[in-house]
Parts: structure tokens; C-alpha cells; sequence
């Protein structure tokens, strides 16, 4: 089984994030970037397919800037066999990575694809239920189990009413959710070794995909600051302060 796992660069989650003084995004000037924590379970989950002897060959994607190398490097030294980057300067949405995504898909026809559910930046939870309507693959989506079965996948999903799972005929597409795996870390002999595996870079046009947004960002502006709490001595002083301060009774 050829997988396909898809990772994305973002800031790292232990970064504050700050807005540029010109409301125009977000300030990545000498900010430390990762791979995406979701991103980072999927390839996990990869690995361990791998491992159990399912998975012949893991291919790490990303669809983003040069800069996103290193994340691919950072796939290859966790268990990834290979990777592609698709490398465009353009300011990406779910539909352009999607679409990106699908154009690989169908060059290198995996039976297995793998994304993080979402992104910590956008937080859209997009692009794997884009590229399963793109590709017609079945899909499962928040997994926090995957077993293999014969040509069947099952994935355990998480939803708001408990677990539900679900049988897809492969080839299909699979978005983890955190409760899937913990990720491992790099040893310092894999991260060596990912120095030397293969890593191919294509443009947008080559693979025939537009990456051009229909989405324009007018402003960007940091949440408001909120103002501190303070302590009522009685109920009645609750209840007046609700009415006539808050006004919310």
C-alpha cells in the first residue's frame, strides 16, 4: 500500500502570534515555524502502517513556500520514504491545496491519503473534505482509530454524540484527530539519514493547478483586550451589576 501524507508549515505552537502594524496579516519575521501538530500525527500514523507491514511507501507532501523543506525533512527523519514539495509563493486556501493535492493523487495513485483535520493557523478543517469530493474517495474524517481490513479501512471517528465507525473501500482519505497517536520524535541518526532521501520539487503549473486565491484579506486585527473581572460581595450585588452594568437581565 503506496500512502500519501500531506503536511503543512506553520507557527509553531508555542509562539505568540502577533498582527503586522499595517493590519495586513500576521508577522512571521523571525518567527519559529513547525510542522502542523495534526500534520505531525498523521504522518505518525503512517509510520506505524508502515511498521505493521501495511504501508510499502510513505510520500510527504506540502504545498507552500521553498521554505517548507523543512518540515518535508523533518517528515523524512520521522519515517517518510520521500517527499514533494509544491512550491508556490502564493497566499494558499483549503480549495487551491485541495486541488494541488488532487493533481499529485492522481500522478502517483496511493491507496491511502492522510491529513491533519485542520491547520493551527486557518483552522478551517477543509482541505481533506475537499480533496475527497475532488477525488471521489471515500472519507473518514476525525479518526482517532485506523485498522486496515483486507481492501476495507476502518476509521474510528470522534462526533459529538461519541464514536462512530465507519468502513471505506480503498482507495479513501482519512483527516486524524489528536487522539489518534502521539507523534514520535526525530532520533538524531533518522535526521542524518533524511538528509540523503529524495525530495522533489514541482510548481503549480507543472502540475497543471491554479493556486490563485478568489479570496482577498481586507484586515487583520488581534482579539480585543479583555477587561479584568472583579469580585461581588453578594448575591444582590450580582444580580445588580447584571442588570444595570452588563445588562444582560
Amino acid at each position: 500500500m503506496k500512502v500519501l501524507v500531506a503536511v503543512k508549515r506553520v507557527v509553531d505552537y508555542n509562539v505568540k502570534v502577533r498582527v503586522k502594524a499595517d493590519n495586513s496579516g500576521v508577522d512571521l519575521a523571525n518567527v519559529k515555524m513547525s510542522m502542523n501538530p495534526f500534520c505531525e500525527i498523521a504522518v505518525e500514523e503512517a509510520v506505524r502502517l508502515k511498521e505493521k507491514g501495511i504501508a510499502t511507501e510513505i510520500i510527504a507532501v506540502a504545498v507552500g513556500p521553498t521554505a517548507a523543506q523543512e518540515q518535508l525533512r523533518t517528515a523524512l527523519a520521522l519515517g517518510a520514504d520521500r517527499a514533494i514539495l509544491v512550491e508556490t509563493s502564493d497566499e494558499l486556501n483549503s480549495l487551491a491545496v485541495a486541488k494541488a493535492l488532487k493533481a499529485l493523487v492522481d500522478k502517483e495513485q496511493p491507496q491511502l491519503v492522510i491529513l491533519g483535520k485542520q491547520a493551527i493557523d486557518s483552522d478551517n478543517n477543509q482541505t481533506g473534505q475537499m480533496l475527497a469530493a475532488l477525488t471521489g474517495y471515500a472519507q473518514g474524517t476525525f479518526a482517532s482509530k485506523v485498522e486496515v481490513a483486507g481492501d476495507k479501512l476502518n476509521v474510528t471517528r470522534e462526533i459529538d454524540g461519541g464514536l462512530q465507525t465507519v468502513s471505506l473501500n480503498l482507495p479513501a482519505i482519512v483527516t486524524t484527530d489528536l487522539r489518534l497517536n502521539e507523534p514520535r520524535y526525530a532520533s538524531l541518526p533518522n535526521i542524518m539519514k533524511a538528509k540523503k532521501k529524495p525530495l522533489e520539487t514541482v510548481t503549480p503549473d507543472a502540475l497543471g493547478v491554479s493556486t490563485a486565491s478568489t479570496v482577498k484579506t481586507v484586515k487583520v486585527e488581534a482579539p480585543a483586550a479583555r477587561s479584568a473581572g472583579i469580585k461581588v460581595k453578594s448575591v444582590a450585588e450580582l444580580v445588580e451589576k447584571l442588570k444595570n452594568e452588563a445588562k444582560v437581565i
